[in-house]
């Protein structure tokens, strides 16, 4: 790698569709976001909140050396998910007993990031709570929302997004520039019809029609599809036409919002009736989705088949109606939030059959059926080749399983289907590092489904799983043993030898390192019982393989492991396979055999990052700093751990009170920073605490190496002057941001930071982020 800084992590909505520059809006919403924390971009729908918040956070990224994560709440209606959802897209995994918010707001307290929250209007309350949560627990978290209304708070700064500006259509067109509204209508016009282009002869007549509508982008987009069959004139004609109907001859100008109903109405009249029952049906689908989901949800059989669908798909994708875009496993579509509101509307209009519900509830019970039948899937195949697909698939589809958790425990008669489908997801929950999320929907459906039933054992001992901190661990066991005991009431043996692995590894993680041992000892041996899903047989040998190791029986664990191991290559399986390889780790660690220990964590720390197994990627990442403060590599050893310590801090710094673990660590600590010295240690330490997970992953597997910083010149510290740099720098300002702070040019400030970056043998600015936290 270079010595320039590394892109920030950015995770942005991808543009499927050209930007229409809004310079101005742009330029104004970085200033703003230099010196306010919480700004609000706010207007109606469809003048393009969306696409302006995501262009503005792309060009301040550079800022936050933590990165830039966009959180959609469109398609989430339950206030207690929002802080979750933050959360999840933050990369954090959380697995103590505070309140979610509290939680977020620690975990981030140190970091100097920008958070990108989208569609506030429908959960202002709790949007506000987590902006002012956020703002007065850190210093170096930004909120940009955008919204129809504002969030009400007294730091927030709103900035009023405007519709799009058209020229007069009287005026002097000829020379003009066309301005954002023509070029954006132009745009979409010439994807439908090849050859059209803006002339002196049609301007006019497209500065109308923009002009009609209010300069709405939306709006705009929706009338231009209409050039694959009409020309501008009759375009306009029949615009006028349809306006002059809605208005019922009222010569007064239609507000912005009647404006785009008249648009979208259009939009729908103009669809065929399959493509509008596909749109209102669609509906009911959160976020995007593809076309199996389509053909399950919007089919029935009878008025829709799942041929007509692929049709009406692409219809109302050429309509613009539907937008295209790429997913984990194929093409995707999405309904812009406007237009699934829309869509909802019609369906609730809609009759349901003589003697059968609504168009709703079938509509929303078809979907839940769907991702009831896709995570069965999922779980059937998950012990086998294609885990990271399956991963990416359920990541895609996270919005649609919210949707299908929140339908099954809000309708009346559908709590145990909830309760069924919150189980099926039991490895997504453990293994994707979803632990919150999946207790809050355990927690619900248990409420609601009291019933003894195998779906009430299989939650009980799920919710135990989850359970991953001291305070909950009490709680856990309670409910792991419940859920035993009532599965052997009911016969079920698969789920009480389930429960059984939870009880099994909570005494593992509290430390009962003997009773874990017999436990895993006699769950091993009694073999796999009918049922027993083969993850859970294979963790039984790996938490067997564990206590044997923590013991100090490294050749038994090393038995363990390898016959396991074959059981997983045998069904391509990689998921308890990277924990297999952590174990064969761990017990040539024990052994002191280091080259074989540290070349199985590196393979169990590529798989786990292949799976993207954030918590086996922190317990890989300690033991290879391990391997190498114990292998004659002290400062490799302080790096490891830097970067370490960074990704536990997303899980529980604490390592969840594990005193196995947590002495791992810490002589880690002690035996580098004596062997290279408290400073060196630190400078190492701060390196790899500012890695990016993927450059992290890189170091640690030696498949490509960051730069390591030079050791800073003897008797060259930091002036005053520089320090406080480095604070701002740490901050997130940019060069220009600290000029203005400081009242110092520039170019001053530009060289300053050069000095700071070779006085601390740094590469970028995040490295002295990091540094500066360290020294904190």
């Amino acid at each position: 790698m270079g010595g320039s800084a590394p892109r920030p992590d950015c995770h942005l909505p991808v543009e499927t569709t050209s930007f229409v520059d809004r310079r101005d809006e742009q330029a104004e919403g970085r200033e703003l976001l230099a010196r306010a924390r919480l700004v609000t971009l706010t207007g109606p729908g469809g003048v393009g909140k969306t696409r302006l918040a995501a262009r503005i956070a792309a060009r301040v990224a550079r800022a936050f050396p933590d990165g830039v994560r966009f959180l959609p709440l469109s398609g989430l209606h339950d206030p207690a998910l929002v802080p979750l959802a933050a959360a999840d897209v933050l990369g954090l995994h959380d697995h103590s007993a505070q309140p979610p918010l509290d939680a977020l707001v620690e975990q981030v307290r140190d970091r100097r990031l920008l958070l990108v929250v989208d569609n506030c209007e429908h959960l202002l309350s709790v949007c506000a709570g987590l902006a002012a949560a956020l703002l007065r627990g850190t210093t170096g978290v930004r909120v940009l929302a955008t919204s129809r209304h504002r969030l009400g708070l007294t730091e927030e700064h709103l900035m009023d997004v405007r519709p799009l500006p058209v020229p007069d259509p009287d005026g002097d067109l000829a020379t003009a520039d066309a301005g954002p509204a023509l070029t954006l209508f132009a745009d979409r016009a010439a994807a439908v019809d090849p050859g059209f282009r803006l002339t002196a002869a049609n301007r006019a007549a497209v500065a109308r029609l923009c002009r009609r509508l209010d300069g709405l982008p939306l709006a705009i987009e929706l009338a231009a599809v209409r050039m694959r069959v009409l020309g501008v004139e009759q375009l306009l004609a029949r615009l006028d036409d349809r306006y002059r109907l809605l208005s019922a001859g009222s010569p007064a100008v239609l507000p912005r919002h009647q404006t785009l109903r008249a648009a979208v109405d259009w939009s729908h009249d103009l669809c065929t009736p399959h493509e509008q029952l596909v749109w209102a049906r669609a509906s009911v689908l959160a976020g995007s989705f593809d076309l199996e989901t389509a053909e399950a949800v919007c089919a029935d059989g009878q008025r829709v088949r799942a041929y007509d669908v692929l049709e009406a798909v692409a219809g109302l994708v050429d309509k613009s109606v539907l937008c295209r875009e790429a997913g984990p496993d194929g093409v995707r579509y999405r309904l812009l939030d406007t237009l699934r509101h829309y869509g909802l509307e019609k369906l609730r209009e809609l009759p349901g059959s003589p003697g059968a519900p609504g168009e709703e509830p079938a509509a929303r019970r078809r979907q839940r059926d769907w991702m009831q039948e896709r995570a069965a899937a999922c779980e059937r195949a998950w012990f086998g080749p294609g885990q990271r697909e399956t991963v990416a698939r359920l990541r895609a589809d996270q919005d649609n399983l919210r949707a299908a958790l929140d339908y099954s425990l809000t309708a009346p008669g559908e709590a145990l289907a909830g309760l069924r489908l919150a189980g099926t997801l039991w490895f997504y929950w453990h293994a994707c590092g979803a632990p919150r999320e999946g207790r809050h929907w355990l927690d619900r459906a248990l409420d609601a489904h009291p019933e003894p039933t195998p779906e009430r054992a299989r939650a009980l001992w799920i919710s135990g799983l989850l359970a991953g901190c001291p305070e909950d661990l009490t709680r856990g066991s309670r409910r792991a043993e419940e859920a035993a005991a009532l599965a052997r009431r009911l016969g079920d043996e698969a789920e009480a030898a389930h429960a059984a692995y939870v009880i099994g590894v909570i005494r593992l993680f509290s430390d009962d390192l003997g009773a874990a041992l017999d436990h895993f000892r006699a769950s091993v041996a009694r073999g796999r019982v009918p049922g027993q899903h083969l993850s859970l047989v294979g963790l039984d040998r790996v938490e067997l393989a564990c206590a044997l190791s923590f013991l100090g029986q490294a050749d038994q664990a090393i038995a363990v492991c390898e016959e396991t191991r074959r059981l997983c290559e045998a069904h391509g399986e990689e998921w308890v396979l990277s924990y297999v390889l952590r174990m064969l780790a761990l017990a040539h660690t024990v052994k002191r055999d280091w080259p074989r220990a540290e070349r199985h964590a590196r393979e169990a720390l590529r798989r786990k990052h292949a799976v993207h197994d954030i918590v086996g990627i922190g317990l890989t990442l300690d033991l290879l700093a391990q391997i190498a403060g114990h292998h004659g590599a002290p400062e490799r050893a302080a790096v490891l751990l830097g970067g370490a310590d960074r990704v536990w801090a997303d899980v529980d710094r604490d390592r969840w009170g594990s005193a196995a673990l947590g002495a791992a660590r810490d002589g880690t600590e002690t035996r580098a920073r004596e062997a290279v010295g408290a400073q060196d240690y630190e400078r190492a330490y701060a390196h790899g605490a500012a890695l990016t997970l993927s450059d992290l992953i890189g170091y640690a597997l030696e498949e490509h190496r960051p730069p390591e910083p030079e050791r800073p010149p003897q008797g060259a510290p930091l002036t005053r002057r520089e320090t406080q740099v480095a604070e701002l720098v740490a901050e997130g300002l940019a060069n220009q941001q600290i000029a203005d702070r400081l009242v110092i040019a520039r170019r001053t400030a530009e060289g300053h930071v050069e000095r700071i970056l070779s006085k601390l043998g740094f590469s970028n600015r995040s490295q002295i982020a990091a540094w500066v936290t360290a020294q904190r």
